[in-house]
């Protein structure tokens, strides 16, 4: 595997490229929120300028960091609030992620740093947070180095009709299962294609297309990159293969697990370290072994970084290619870290989280726990030989609400990203479990409507 550039896949237009290209008429300034959606504005071209020659981004109200997934303001948050009086804060665009969006007519995307007045980074912003652990691992002298896989369903409804039918009863675009058919991803060729060389158009090199281990299941596969740049190209994936299957009349969900009797849906991440362009895991080195070690022995405090929704770990079943512990093993699929690669292509992929995750949240949670291991010698043991799910190995959390117990009771998350984050990230996890536990579910009424 060849020495990675850090700045892979990030400069796709420079302001000089987009001022010479009049077909681009919309700017769209945006960043990502805890649910790891895209938030911000479009912006007309020229005013896009004035602000940019001025030094300026564009404003957006605090409140967009402290919303559930409805959009509702949530008590509770010490960065945004009634009493606070939900001021603004700065989209600041990062001109390096500026890229041509070529699904939507005229229109290029700029990612944006979110920051206050004074200029200073709105610390829990999931942009900001990985940032920060980037800046840690440098401080040790390394750059990190990462690939997401995400899986998603395609199905046959719209996002309007799937709304409709309350998400119930909906079709995959293929009736069985296609993990690795050629002839049943054929049968979806049409859009999969327009995705690959969309997201090739906007600045992402695209490996590869396969079918997974459920009637209607995919997966995209991008070329790894630095960590912030990966995150930022899952983010405008994740945000554009939805586009597109809407241009097409029918959607796409990356939800953890879209039905109880379905495969859930994944996002491996697969991470290394390198240092002067060299990969410091080669041949399982101590650094290698230690960055392991560490998030292996943090992976259940973060849990909620990993698995950030109570749906999520409906997802952590027996034999459904989602993992249940925290073992580790040599090309071992049910285990939650699988040592993948050799050379300098030796890297760690963490099975844990799922379609649903933050990246940036869950890169530096995977980046924290690493440096953990490595800052205080912590020792890998022997890897897992046979099926995890049957070993006597640590288990991940099951419940969203194990998550917050165990986020609760360590001390190394608060060390690594600092209170005010681990707050913030306590309140939304909170919020979740409470929103849900106040919904009436179509199990109970199915369950005890007529009988109970």
């Amino acid at each position: 595997m060849p020495a990675p550039s850090t700045k892979e896949g990030k400069r796709v237009l420079t302001l000089d490229d987009l001022r010479d290209d009049p077909t681009i008429d919309t700017v769209i300034m945006a960043f990502t929120d805890m649910q790891g959606r895209l938030l911000g504005k479009r912006l007309h071209r020229d005013f896009f300028f004035e602000q940019v020659e001025h030094g300026h981004g564009t404003e957006g109200c605090s409140y967009l960091l402290a919303l559930d997934m409805e959009m509702e303001p949530t008590p509770g948050y010490e960065l945004a609030s009634w009493e606070r009086g939900y001021g603004d804060f700065e989209l600041a665009p990062d001109l390096a992620t500026l890229r041509r969006i070529p699904w939507l007519e005229a229109t290029a995307l700029v990612l944006c740093d979110v920051r206050w007045a004074d200029g200073s980074p709105v610390r829990p912003s999931p942009r900001q947070v990985l940032r920060a652990q980037l800046e840690r691992a440098r401080e040790h002298g390394f750059e990190v180095m990462v690939g997401s896989e995400l899986e998603f369903y395609l199905l046959r409804e719209s996002y309007d009709q799937a709304h409709m039918q309350h998400y119930r009863y909906l079709t995959p675009s293929v009736p069985y299962i296609l993990d690795y058919h050629i002839l049943a991803t054929s049968f979806d060729e049409p859009l999969l294609r327009q995705i690959r060389n969309g997201m090739h158009g906007a600045g992402i090199r695209v490996e590869t297309s396969k079918g997974e281990a459920w009637p209607g299941q995919q997966e995209i596969n991008f070329r790894y990159a630095d960590a912030l740049a990966m995150a930022d190209n899952h983010v405008v994936y994740k945000n554009g293969a939805k586009e597109i299957a809407q241009l097409n009349g029918c959607s796409i969900t990356f939800m953890a697990k879209p039905d109880h009797t379905w495969i859930g849906s994944s996002c491996h991440i697969h991470s290394s370290l390198w240092r002067d362009g060299e990969s410091a895991f080669t041949g399982e080195s101590d650094v290698f072994r230690s960055y392991l070690a560490g998030q292996i022995a943090c992976g259940r405090e973060l849990a909620i970084f990993f698995a950030p929704n109570v749906n999520s770990y409906k997802r952590f079943a027996v034999g459904s290619w989602a993992p249940t512990t925290l073992a580790w093993g040599r090309d071992n699929r049910t285990c939650g870290f699988r040592v993948v690669g050799s050379g300098s292509g030796l890297r760690v992929e963490t099975r844990i989280p799922g379609g649903d995750v933050n990246p940036y949240l869950a890169f530096a949670a995977l980046i924290a726990a690493g440096l953990h291991g490595m800052e205080n010698g912590l020792e890998l043991g022997k890897a897992l030989e046979g099926n995890a799910y049957e070993s006597h190995a640590d288990r991940f959390p099951s419940t969203l609400r194990q998550a917050i117990a165990a986020l609760e009771g360590g001390s190394m998350a608060r060390g690594a990203f600092g209170d005010d984050v681990v707050d913030h990230y306590l309140n939304y996890a909170r919020t979740e479990q409470e929103l849900f536990d106040r919904v009436v579910t179509c199990y109970e009424r199915e369950r005890f409507f007529e009988r109970g």
